[in-house]
């Protein structure tokens, strides 16, 4: 850039002193001087625009070097939640976007196959629907919080009863309440619905109901998408899912008179709700740059937009 101003400030003062010497030569030069004159001055400005245009074009150059990303290379494993697949190729894709020499892969096994993974160094990070149990956490798994997620109330679309209390929800998955006539709705069989052990989600709903190893389930099945399926075909069927994959196919009830979203779910006037957890063994700062990076991004303003896209809630 110096150099750049120093070549100007010369041809700006050969232009004067040229400009000069043509004032000192007689009238009949007058029209030679002032074409001369006038070629000086163009110059002058081309030269002048030149430097400026190299002073402009030299910011634009470090201003993209600033805001280009650091040169990160090499792989992430995750592994664990079912209920978190959505969420973790949404997360894979926009962050491979940004750092286009990493790899994220993700298996979904379940939250307690993921930590147990994590923790034998079998993956960067286990993905986990849960809270982490005081024995995972004594093992070294750290407990990073990244999104909470409500937990839906679904039965098949057909069935009429639209809200249940806690106590009547209790009642149903304990084997208590077996038909609908005993909720107002139609005389049919409850058909119990949940999650294999180990889920996250399925964790994560008896804790809250007080229901460890306490549900009478007509079916257990291994993913939420098959909660899903089989709800939606069910006649009479209930189950529970996570808020995000909600769609048509099936009916969500209100609890309490309270239904599942966002506002109620973060006032905690909803209470079916649980983390989602990217655990690690050790904490965050012990992790390698790359997995650092990752953790930056799920807690930056891109992170909190990608959680709200894909319908679960902010930590913040």
């Amino acid at each position: 850039m110096r150099r750049n101003l120093k070549k100007t400030a010369a041809v700006l003062g050969a232009a004067v002193l040229a400009m000069g010497m043509m004032a000192g030569c007689g009238s009949s030069a007058e029209e030679t001087t002032a074409a001369e004159t006038t070629a000086a001055a163009e110059t002058t400005t081309a030269a002048a625009a030149d430097a400026g245009s190299e002073e402009t074009s030299a910011e634009e150059t470090a201003g993209e070097e600033e805001a280009a990303p650091a040169d990160l290379e090499g792989s992430i494993t995750m592994a664990g939640s079912t209920s978190m697949e959505k969420f973790a190729n949404a997360l894979a894709e926009s962050f491979m976007e940004v750092y286009p020499n990493v790899t994220v892969q993700a298996e979904f096994t379940g939250s307690s196959a993921g930590i147990e993974a994590v923790l034998a160094g079998q993956c960067d990070i286990g993905n986990s629907s849960r809270n982490l149990t005081e024995d995972e956490i004594a093992k070294g798994a750290a407990e990073n919080i990244v999104a909470i997620d409500g937990i839906a109330i679904v039965t098949d679309a057909a069935n009429t009863v639209s809200d249940l209390t806690k106590d009547q929800l209790i009642a149903i998955y304990s084997g208590e309440t077996t038909n609908w006539s005993d909720l107002g709705g139609a005389d049919q069989p409850i058909v119990v619905v949940g999650r294999e052990a180990g889920s996250g989600t399925r964790g994560a709903f008896e804790e809250i109901l007080g229901l460890e190893d306490a549900c009478k389930y007509a079916n257990e099945l291994d993913s939420t998408g098959a909660v899903m399926a089989k709800v939606a075909s069910t006649p009479g069927s209930i189950g529970y899912v996570s808020l995000d994959v909600l769609d048509d196919t099936v009916k969500a009830l209100t609890l309490e008179g309270v239904e599942a979203n966002e506002e109620n779910i973060k006032s905690g006037d909803y209470f079916l709700s649980r983390p989602f957890v990217m655990a690690t063994k050790g904490a965050i700062e012990e992790q390698s740059e790359l997995i650092q990076a990752l953790f930056d991004y799920v807690y930056s303003e891109e992170g909190d937009a990608l959680i709200q896209d894909v319908g679960l809630i902010t930590t913040n």
